[in-house]
């Protein structure tokens, strides 16, 4: 009888070891799909970004110009110092608002780390 408990032991320990390698398999894959949509989320948001930025440069110098030309008899120190605090304000105003973002909490792995710690409270008992 003792032959067939350690039999049984055994292969219990087997399909443990077996079925924890099957999740920590799950969970690196997660990780590996996460890891990889972030990566072309950011690659599309910087493409996009640095064409916004184009447009938006070259609309900008083209509207300076035009202010400074309807302004150009009588205000036009006035008109270039305006547009100046304005882009300026503008440009810091954005730059606190990216900087923000970055520091979002979350994280790139928040669904992996939620769901290891799914795994870890499933795993351990309830308090009593």
């Amino acid at each position: 009888m003792e032959p067939a408990q350690s039999g049984g032991l055994l292969n219990s320990l087997r399909q443990l070891l077996g079925t924890l390698l099957e999740i920590a398999q799950v969970r690196l894959e997660l990780i590996n799909t996460e890891l990889e949509l972030e990566k072309r989320r950011w690659f599309d948001t910087l493409w996009l970004a640095a064409l916004a930025l184009v447009f938006l440069a070259l609309g900008l110098v083209v509207l300076c110009g035009t202010v400074l030309l309807l302004l150009w008899d009588g205000y036009r120190l006035a008109a270039a110092a305006g547009l100046t605090v304005l882009l300026l304000g503008s440009g810091a105003v954005l730059l606190a608002q990216a900087r923000r973002r970055l520091h979002q909490p979350g994280g790139i792995f928040h669904d992996s780390v939620a769901e290891l710690r799914r795994d870890r409270e499933a795993g351990t008992p309830p308090p009593h």
